[in-house]
């Protein structure tokens, strides 16, 4: 039996002027500081993509222009991984919490257990 895994993703825009530091403290800071949380078992970054594809034999261009232009996906091994003492902490330290977070817009935060 296979242990389980789940995919904590969290979606965000952040204000243009404040773009540069929100991508170099996420990277520098953020990513590093949750990647050491115990239970975390990958981070991965993206940032949004105009998006075709072909559906019933013709290209469609999707609607995403309401979707959030970055995207975090956290896997982790518990739900509990992400109400333990070790990721708040980590959550707050740097720059994020007073000089990125006030600058972030769209948020939204989905939990999903992998199921194949």
């Amino acid at each position: 039996m296979s242990e389980e895994k789940y995919l904590f993703i969290v979606n965000m825009d952040v204000e243009p002027e404040k773009e540069a530091l929100f991508n170099e403290v996420y990277d520098e800071e953020h990513v590093p500081y949750l990647s050491n949380v115990p239970g975390v078992i990958s981070v991965k970054r993206m940032v949004k993509q105009e998006t075709k594809i072909t559906l019933g034999g013709k290209i469609e261009t999707m609607d995403v222009s309401s979707q959030a232009k970055y995207t975090a996906i956290y896997e982790v091994t518990s739900p509990d991984v992400l109400t333990s003492d070790a990721w708040a902490e980590a959550g707050e330290k740097g720059r994020w919490a007073a000089e990125v977070r006030p600058f972030t817009t769209n948020r939204s935060h989905v939990l999903r257990k992998i199921i194949s």
